[in-house]
């Protein structure tokens, strides 16, 4: 099988595909829970709740600040990380209308 083709698909599957496969590793779930707990995040604090190193939390906050599911903040020596409510309300509602869009059907297979 080729290279995917994106073109192929609407703005709205590339984005909730990019958006989900930035979110698709267990330590950046762990990363948004504690940010979503506090309400925002410097690095070090997740560097000792999470017992990963700094350079693995520092490419995961990397990964999900590309697509925009976080923002930063530098303060001082610290970045300071919350959530990005736009885009968090834009992944809600598409997971939102995707799993709801499934009909029950006790007959399919």
């Amino acid at each position: 099988m080729g290279l995917t083709k994106t073109e192929m698909f609407t703005s709205e599957q590339n984005q909730l595909a990019q958006l989900l496969k930035a979110m698709a590793h267990p330590a950046r779930i762990a990363i948004l829970q504690r940010i979503l707990v506090f309400n925002t995040c410097i690095c070090g604090d997740l560097v000792e709740e999470l017992g990963l190193a700094q350079a693995t939390i520092s490419q995961h906050l990397r990964e999900l600040k590309s697509v925009g599911i976080i923002q930063g903040t530098i303060e001082g020596v610290s970045v300071c990380y919350c959530i990005n409510p736009e885009t968090w309300k834009l992944l809600e509602a598409q997971i939102g209308a995707f799993l709801g869009s499934y009909k029950l059907e006790a007959s399919c297979c």
